[in-house]
């Protein structure tokens, strides 16, 4: 019995020992998967409709309807630092009667936990313009033959393109919440002479996702409270006869803006009010309106007394689409 046993058992460990090989063996020759891996290229690109294209509480489309598109590659150096440049377009109405506004623009996002940063330049260009000058004088005049003076004897150059250097911080507390504040800075504001900084807060209030219950539709709430400080003109938009030969200093001015937004997959409807505290006659001198009106709208820089509505309240709703590469995959 015992050899019968000792038998047995010799067996049974020998049976284990050669599943325990032909599994070690199947382990060795079995082929591992693929890596997967995920390009740090990525592109966003967009599009949008506005009943009303607002920058900075002054409308840029003569409160008509604006187009706009954009398109921006991007490429993560890891998943806390981003780099981008991107080209857009917008449909503008200005005195000078610029085609369009076209964008091109660069920077860096780097992010630490709810923090992020995004820091970069930004040029706005406006070709197609035609040289407007009232000669209120003692102004510069335009070259000859591109002179086109209008009722209010408002100015401006043919070229009104510059840039901005900027830096942007939001902070996400949670889901529902975030902060941020922005900067830019111009040394040259719409190729005046004068230099330009903004400066802003910005809140967002996001719904949560079962606020519409299993529709997919989302929410927000979001508003910016901002400054506009701009310097003094050169002399093409000098008024000699009240200020002298070295051009105007723009008035500085609050704006603010508020909304709700609804979003569903890659669209955006947002509806905004939007508004300023310039008054009529430093909003003419500062935009040279072609559709201001004499008002009485006076101001130690804006003598004429035409005043401009492109500053005021205004209502913006705007569809907008955005999607990256990266989501449709």
């Amino acid at each position: 019995m015992k050899k019968v046993s000792l038998s047995v058992a010799a067996v049974t460990v020998a049976m284990g020992l050669g599943s325990a090989s032909a599994a070690d063996l199947g382990k060795v020759y079995t082929k591992a998967p693929a890596p997967i891996v995920v390009s740090p290229w990525d592109v966003a690109f967009g599009a949008s409709i506005a009943s009303n294209y607002v920058f900075r509480g002054i409308t840029q489309s003569n409160k008509n309807a604006s187009v706009a598109a954009y398109f921006e590659p991007r490429y993560n150096i890891n998943p806390n630092l981003q780099l981008y440049a991107g080209v857009g377009g917008a449909s503008i109405s200005f005195t000078n009667r610029a085609a369009a506004e076209i964008d091109v623009y660069a920077g860096i996002r780097p992010t630490f936990g709810a923090l992020a940063f995004d820091f970069g330049v930004f040029g706005y260009l406006y070709p197609g313009g035609q040289c407007t000058d009232g000669q209120l004088g003692g102004g510069l005049v335009c070259p000859v033959g591109a002179n086109a003076v209008l009722p209010s004897l408002n100015a401006l150059k043919g070229d009104v393109s510059f840039y901005e250097v900027y830096g942007k911080v939001n902070y996400t507390f949670n889901d529902y919440f975030a902060m941020g504040g922005n900067v830019f800075y111009s040394p040259n504001f719409l190729n005046s002479g004068a230099d330009g900084t903004y400066a802003s807060i910005t809140g967002k209030l996001t719904a949560p996702g079962t606020f519409f219950g299993t529709s997919g539709i989302g929410a927000y709430v979001s508003g910016e409270f901002g400054r506009q400080w701009l310097g003094t003109t050169d002399s093409f938009y000098s008024l000699a006869i009240a200020l002298g030969p070295n051009g105007i200093d723009y008035a500085d001015y609050n704006t603010w803006n508020v909304g709700v937004g609804f979003t569903y997959k890659v669209f955006t409807l947002d509806l905004r009010y939007s508004g300023t505290d310039l008054s009529k006659a430093n909003c003419n001198a500062f935009t040279g309106d072609f559709t201001a009106q004499q008002t009485g709208s006076f101001s130690p820089i804006n003598p004429g007394g035409f005043g401009s509505k492109w500053c005021g309240d205004q209502f913006i709703a705007k569809l907008s689409a955005d999607v990256t590469l990266g989501a449709l995959k």
